[in-house]
């Protein structure tokens, strides 16, 4: 960007007007401010240039960024020192994370530090906590209503409880991950209530509209996204006798952002969470945070722009605080919330891998990695220096929305696939031999998507298996259960495991019964936790001790190999066999082939597989099953198990 010694003095001068001491303790944020002014100038005004009040809001938000380092306790700071010694942290093959709702995890904040020693044991050492903030119940969208950004949510505990909570985690060297909500607030936030007490100031903190002209236009390009629960993009509001836009739910009303008062308020709320001591925040929704008459309003350039000044404000102010960003939408859009050209992973340090999540489960379904492979290619195609979340399930739906080409590559047409893969694992239509156990999520009759819900046990069949009480199955569903989550902890990026998975957890139904949720399918996978059922871990023979220590023993394989840290080091091993998906990860003088058998029968690969990428070693180590294997000639094969895979590392005959 081009130096402008005319905002550098003036910044110079708010900095001093702060109490910023910019020669002594406060150098080196001066100087993280001072290097990046420049960038933060030239996307507020890509974005807010011509407002009548860029110019004063603009210091006002200098001013919000140096308030939020003021704010910023000295352990942060320290914690902030250490991370940037440390490169970029988030790489780390020694990171793991999990994924909880506290309520149903442990009742409430109170009780999680005594949770803390069940990760310890497990090895994780990230722990996202789901939604805590206020939202009103039977309104709150599982928390994603938020009514106070800065007011924990009663039933869980109190902010105080939070930071005590973190404190605790950070003695044991564990992160943090909460949620912010950028796109949206609950029509219960005092901002909503003032708009609808017609305070125009506020109205405009929102779409707002005295009849359907303008949001009739909206609609003609924007889809619906709960076309079951929540049709339409705009609810009337009857107090103010206006129309607002409502993309998710009724009770959830989209944030304006062309308003820079917006970006002012909620950049500030971003650093109170930063000063809460989050190591990492997932902000929700990315793709829909601005809107655009004409367009679907998702993924508009004007979104990354807003991305992109909210990083650099952050790593002036909290550069400890790494972002993700929750877009679940296709690879070739996927990438560029990493950034695209001079911003290249200057956007978001985080991204789901959400693609390769449903591919993992097409491979399950089909036996076949045909379609996962076609998707490498755009997939790959992340930036250094910026990672994966990878996951086999999370709180929501399991979407099929990955490219129809993916599916044509193949020869199957992705209608019909798709209606294959719905059918088999919500155990509906023709497929009643099927093991899976789920349910279809947010279906739209007119074009026939939909997505599914079920846990990672049910859907690999284990609840059915219990059912029947066949051993046989229940010990290949285990098996299955284990082929996802290895799959996706070598991956690459930092693995994230869903709350209640690391043991076997089947569909919760009792979901049923609670008004607020037995219209929301999702809630099935989503258990209030045993803990008596989950003192099974130590039992030998039990369900939970066979899931939960093969997964221990997984976490733990992957915090001893250095490989697989996220250097960018994946090569995907020739399709020699269809039922097999084979990685490799490579850094410095180390190899680790990961081989997976997604099919109920035994598979061969040959063992040319292991010689196509360099040199190669005559004896491979498998850290999973701790035997060694002989390489064999091209002509001759490695049988892979059912499900079963392997993690080899060449060693020295």
């Amino acid at each position: 960007m081009t130096f402008d010694q005319n905002l550098h003095e003036n910044v110079t001068r708010i900095a001093l007007e702060e109490k910023i001491d910019t020669t002594g303790k406060d150098n080196p944020f001066y100087v993280r401010l001072m290097s990046d002014i420049d960038t933060i100038s030239h996307l507020y005004r890509e974005i807010y240039g011509q407002h009548q009040l860029a110019d004063s809001l603009f210091e006002s938000i200098i001013r919000t960024v140096i308030s939020g380092y003021k704010s910023r306790e000295s352990a942060l700071i320290q914690r902030d020192e250490e991370k940037a010694d440390q490169g970029t942290w988030f790489l780390s093959n020694e990171l793991m994370g999990m994924s909880l709702y506290v309520d149903r995890f442990a009742g409430d904040l109170k009780s999680m530090p005594g949770k803390l020693p069940y990760f310890e044991e497990l090895g994780v050492n990230l722990l996202h906590l789901m939604p805590i903030f206020e939202s009103p119940e039977g309104e709150s969208d599982g928390g994603y209503a938020v009514s106070d950004f800065r007011k924990v949510e009663s039933r869980f505990g109190s902010l105080e409880e939070l930071i005590y909570l973190r404190k605790q985690m950070q003695e044991k060297s564990m992160y943090l991950m909460l949620d912010i909500v950028l796109n949206h607030t609950s029509h219960r936030h005092k901002w909503a209530e003032k708009a609808k007490a017609g305070i125009k100031e506020y109205q405009d903190y929102f779409y707002m509209y005295d009849d359907r002209w303008l949001p009739n236009q909206f609609d003609e390009k924007m889809p619906d996204i709960f076309p079951e629960s929540s049709p339409g993009n705009f609810t009337w509001i009857p107090e103010c006798k206006k129309w607002v836009m409502t993309v998710f739910h009724h009770y959830q009303w989209d944030l304006n952002y062309t308003n820079p008062v917006v970006f002012r308020e909620m950049l500030d709320n971003i650093l109170f969470y930063a000063n809460l001591g989050v190591d990492v925040l997932r902000i929700d929704a990315p793709a829909f945070i601005w809107k655009q008459l004409g367009t679907s309003c998702q993924n508009l350039p004007q979104a990354h722009t807003l991305l992109r000044l909210i990083k650099r404000c952050v790593a002036v102010s909290a550069p400890g605080m790494a972002l993700l960003g929750e877009a679940i939408v296709a690879p070739r859009e996927i990438m560029k919330y990493f950034g695209t050209g001079s911003f290249t992973a200057k956007e978001c340090d985080f991204a789901y891998n959400a693609t390769h999540m449903a591919l993992q489960w097409d491979m399950l379904a089909s036996g076949d990695t045909r379609v996962m492979l076609a998707a490498q290619h755009e997939i790959l195609q992340k930036p250094y220096g910026t990672t994966w979340i990878n996951y086999t399930r999370c709180h929501d739906d399991i979407g099929l929305g990955y490219d129809d080409y993916m599916i044509e590559h193949t020869g199957k047409n992705p209608y019909e696939h798709r209606k294959f893969l719905k059918e088999y694992f919500s155990y509906a239509g023709s497929q009643w031999d099927s093991p899976a156990r789920g349910a279809l999520f947010s279906s739209n009759p007119k074009t026939g998507d939909a997505r599914i819900s079920g846990s990672l046990a049910s859907l690999c069949g284990l609840e059915k298996a219990v059912w029947d009480g066949n051993v046989a199955e229940i010990n290949q569903s285990i098996q299955k259960i284990l082929l996802m989550q290895a799959h996706s902890f070598f991956l690459g990026g930092v693995p994230i495991i869903f709350y209640g998975d690391e043991l076997g957890y089947t569909n919760d139904y009792s979901y049923q019964e609670e008004p607020g949720k037995s219209y929301d399918n999702r809630w099935m996978h989503r258990p209030v936790i045993s803990w008596e059922k989950n003192k099974r871990i130590h039992e030998p023979g039990s369900i939970e001790y066979a899931v939960f220590q093969s997964t221990r023993k997984l976490i733990s394989l992957r915090k001893k190999l250095k490989v697989v840290s996220d250097h960018k080091n994946l090569s995907w091993l020739t399709p020699h066999n269809i039922h097999i998906a084979g990685y490799l990860r490579s850094y410095e003088d180390q190899k680790l082939y990961c081989v997976f058998n997604f099919s109920n029968k035994p598979a061969y690969l040959t063992w040319y597989a292991f010689k196509e990428h360099g040199d190669f070693a005559l004896q491979l180590f498998d850290h999973w099953t701790e035997q060694s294997f002989k390489v064999g000639h091209d002509n001759e094969y490695l049988i892979i198990d059912p499900y079963g895979f392997h993690l080899f590392e060449p060693t020295k005959s």
